[in-house]
């Protein structure tokens, strides 16, 4: 090959170099001098493998000009021994005629002298330092917005994962961020919450999700001026995507509804929010600071008859009408399971007549100070001045407040404690005796079926007579099959209903023998009279 056709090629290959860099600078939106750096790395490295590791190479990009300039120095000597070190005087003199013992040789290198796999070796030491590149731009852009809504184009749908276009980077939307409803194809339009940007990961680095609660709050920025105005506040959200949501809010303007103001004219805007997440009901709640007034509200549709806080298990007690239980509970357990969430308490749902029979219970099982028979009438009178008022408060008392009160020593402490533990001993068993005899007499008035009389419903058709055939029909004939069941057996002698037979028992031999002695004796008297 001529040196003007070598030159020439060169001139294009650098060429086609530049506007490869130009491209991935425009579309990768990577600095054109990493790009830069990099390619001289991986020319470097390139050249030391064609020519040695401890080869004197250097590389150099010339932007003006749009070349890459890259030298190989050695030394010239009368038989190279070192090739990467040292060159032979004969090959040195080829190029230049006055190069002599001991001189340093400067040799001009083009692409074509590093070979073609070190070429491809340079190539993909470009690409991947461009992936990095990327990378790092990616998680310089995104990681200060983890906890944005973004807005993208589905990419593609591969084994459960969405892929989705974010200006010039990719996100991913796995599995378990999705709701159920969801189906997105190919150029379809997503909204999603950045919940992170994950540096090492392998595929795309921004996930997204459509299942947080915080997702629910920025579509609710989006469509409620004064919520993104911070006039409305969204105080809690508890979620079970693609089912049911509560939001609790509350207005930080006196003349602004937080309620109408989510909701909208004729539900415009909550029902906005409503199809982009597929159908999933939300509940609108007004916040309070009273945790009673917020569980009842929360519980919401179901009306709450009355509720109060139990301190010791951090739980709110509520009660209901016995036809709104099931709705406070919701399916599943649903509504109860959120309204804990968003309020966090514990919610401990029961029914009015529960309710009222756990408060009879109480009432009942309360034994009075002055029924015990150790204290005489000034000790009681001390004991109920001091707070202690039943039994039930004897035993609850420490013992050093009981050794406080002026007249009780410990003796008389441990026996009045000793005869309410009997008392209270005795009044539990009395209950749970009275509770049994109460089963037990509401069994016994239980409706039962007689057994002992059945009808016979695999008797041949001309016995039985024909089926129903219509559901008509068989209403008429049902109520005659269920009289049968529940008839006493001292009316079995009247005529059994039409279609029905009653199974009788089979005769003893001597019945037999004296219903055969009856027919013969008829039999007689018949040929008598008509003699």
């Amino acid at each position: 090959m001529s040196i003007v056709a070598k030159e020439t090629q060169t001139r294009g290959v650098n060429y086609e170099l530049m506007e490869a860099m130009a491209q991935i600078a425009r579309e990768k939106s990577v600095d054109k001098a990493i790009l830069v750096e990099t390619l001289e790395a991986g020319l470097l490295s390139a050249g030391r493998k064609r020519f040695g590791q401890t080869a004197d190479i250097q590389v150099k990009f010339d932007e003006p000009s749009g070349k890459i300039l890259m030298r190989l120095k050695r030394r010239v000597v009368e038989e190279a021994e070192d090739p990467a070190q040292e060159i032979d005087l004969e090959e040195a003199q080829q190029s230049d005629p006055d190069a002599g013992v001991g001189q340093e040789f400067v040799q001009e290198l083009t692409l074509e002298d590093l070979g073609r796999n070190a070429i491809a070796a340079a190539k993909q030491v470009l690409v991947q330092r461009v992936r990095e590149a990327e990378r790092e731009r990616i998680y310089e852009d995104y990681h200060d917005r983890v906890g944005e809504m973004v807005r993208g184009t589905v990419q593609q749908v591969d084994r459960g994962n969405i892929y989705v276009k974010l200006d010039r980077s990719e996100a991913i939307l796995p599995p378990r961020e999705q709701i159920a409803r969801d189906r997105y194809h190919q150029g379809d339009h997503i909204k999603a919450y950045i919940i992170a940007v994950d540096k090492l990961a392998r595929g795309p680095q921004i996930i997204l999700s459509r299942t947080h609660p915080e997702f629910l709050r920025r579509l609710f920025e989006a469509e409620v001026p004064e919520v993104a105005e911070k006039i409305i506040e969204i105080k809690g959200i508890a979620r079970e995507p693609g089912s049911r949501a509560k939001v609790s809010v509350v207005s930080n303007d006196d003349k602004i509804d937080a309620v109408g103001a989510c909701v909208g004219i004729k539900g415009s805007r909550v029902q906005a929010i409503v199809r982009e997440l597929g159908g999933e009901k939300i509940d609108i709640v007004p916040w309070s600071q009273d945790p009673v007034v917020f569980v009842t509200r929360s519980l919401s549709p179901a009306k709450v008859l009355e509720a109060q806080i139990v301190d010791k298990d951090q739980k709110v007690l509520v009660s209901v009408a016995d036809d709104q239980l099931s709705l406070a509970i919701g399916k599943g357990g649903q509504n109860a399971r959120l309204a804990a969430k968003l309020t966090g308490w514990k919610i401990d749902l029961i029914s009015k007549s529960e309710r009222d029979r756990q408060k009879d219970l109480e009432r009942r099982s309360r034994i009075d100070i002055e029924e015990l028979e150790g204290a005489g009438p000034k000790l009681r009178e001390k004991l109920i001045r001091e707070g202690i008022e039943t039994v039930q408060d004897l035993l609850k008392a420490p013992m050093e407040e009981i050794l406080a009160i002026q007249g009780i020593g410990e003796k008389t402490a441990e026996k009045l404690i000793e005869e309410a533990k009997a008392l209270q001993e005795r009044r539990s068993k009395e209950l749970a005796e009275e509770a049994a005899r109460a089963q037990e007499a509401s069994r016994l008035e239980e409706p039962r079926l007689l057994d002992s009389v059945e009808p016979v419903l695999d008797a041949p058709d001309e016995v039985q007579g024909p089926l129903p055939e219509s559901p008509e029909a068989e209403e008429d004939f049902a109520p005659e099959e269920a009289a049968v069941k529940e008839r006493d057996p001292e009316e079995l002698g009247a005529a059994p209903p039409e279609g029905v037979i009653l199974a009788e028992e089979p005769e003893t031999e001597a019945e037999e023998e004296e219903d055969e002695q009856e027919d013969e004796d008829q039999n007689k008297e018949t040929r008598g009279d008509a003699s």
